[in-house]
């Protein structure tokens, strides 16, 4: 990686970081920051009805992404959807159970992949760009905006499992790899697109979120995830050369070294897991660090929060580091213990 010497004053934090700038205190936003663990947000969720109708509701989810910048201040605001918006608009039925999560008629044969249709995304795409014009028009112009999507992979698990169960989707892997190729294929495609349309809207970065990467063999993971994932990237970038991309590959342990070899990101998301000297030595060098924060102190506070945020904080604050959390935040997490952590973050 490039470090530059000098960004432009105007330049947003964030950007500056995935550029290759050391900016010290580090850009913070978290992961889901827009969530239940504000009450404000459980408002609006009750005022829009049910979850989906939420993600496609511009207005409502623009406030809710909203809320957490209006709270913290954070140097940057992920837009409010879900990763699972792409088998929806797809024609997959996807639905969220109260208490248990999200639900979906499982892609179980030939014949239902062939009822998904690309042509029909762009009619709720255009609800999530809708909500992406209207955050670029009312976001503090030094608070960067933050487009995303899931990725092939973990998209499909949920699609073939009809609930957050991974195995489904190893098994038909491996028993039918041209079927399944053909389910990740149609993934890149349409992510592809959705991210352009974000972008095209108003986002200035993208993120990719692989929740389920870890969950594969090393044959596996280059096929699935890192062969989808660098596609999808070099398409996009195609497209968007200037827009800059974090990858998530979570629980890849030391496969996070062959996703930055092989996929164009600029920055890498690291989860809780991951030892801070080992992303220190073997990725920062490469790309910006984002993380990695154990979301449970968040719910714990006190020492504890403090202890971890200046042990992150010392060990990447040499090179280009966002700081946030390893996977989002939790429901119980304290918004006081929130407001902490900014503190923590931006003591010089």
């Amino acid at each position: 990686m490039t470090t530059k010497v000098q960004s432009s004053a105007t330049k947003q934090k964030l950007l500056r970081v995935l550029d290759g700038e050391t900016i010290n205190p580090p850009p913070i936003w978290l992961m889901r920051q827009a969530g239940r663990y504000l009450p404000e947000y459980c408002r609006t969720r009750r005022q829009a009805g049910s979850f989906l109708e939420l993600c496609y509701n511009p207005e409502l989810a623009a406030e809710v992404t909203l809320q957490p910048i209006r709270r913290y201040q954070f140097d940057a605001s992920i837009l409010f959807a879900d990763i699972l918006i792409v088998p929806d608009a797809l024609g997959q039925k996807v639905w969220f159970e109260e208490g248990e999560g999200p639900r979906l008629t499982p892609i179980e044969n030939e014949q239902d992949l062939n009822r998904l249709n690309l042509a029909r995304s762009e009619e709720k795409f255009s609800k999530i760009y809708e909500t992406v014009r209207i955050l670029r028009r009312e976001l503090p112009k030094e608070t960067a905006l933050i487009g995303f999507c899931g990725a092939p992979w973990t998209v499909a698990t949920y699609m073939v499992a009809g609930r957050g169960d991974r195995t489904a989707a190893r098994l038909w892997a491996y028993q039918q790899p041209e079927l399944f190729g053909r389910l990740i294929k149609l993934l890149v495609q349409v992510s592809v697109d959705y991210l352009a349309g974000q972008i095209e809207a108003g986002a200035q970065v993208v993120q990719i979120f692989d929740s389920w990467a870890g969950d594969l063999p090393d044959d596996e993971f280059h096929r699935w995830v890192l062969e989808p994932s660098r596609e999808l990237v070099a398409q996009l970038k195609q497209r968007h050369p200037h827009v800059p991309v974090i990858g998530f590959p979570r629980g890849a342990g030391a496969g996070y070294k062959d996703f930055i070899r092989h996929v164009d990101v600029d920055a890498v998301s690291c989860d809780t897991t991951m030892s801070l000297t080992w992303c220190r030595d073997n990725l920062q060098e490469h790309v910006a660090v984002q993380g990695n924060l154990d979301p449970l102190l968040l719910i714990a506070g006190g020492p504890v929060l403090a202890r971890r945020v200046k042990q992150i904080r010392e060990t990447l604050g040499q090179g280009p580091h966002i700081f946030n959390l390893g996977h989002g935040i939790t429901p119980a997490a304290s918004p006081d213990n929130v407001a902490r952590l900014v503190e923590l973050v931006r003591e010089t």
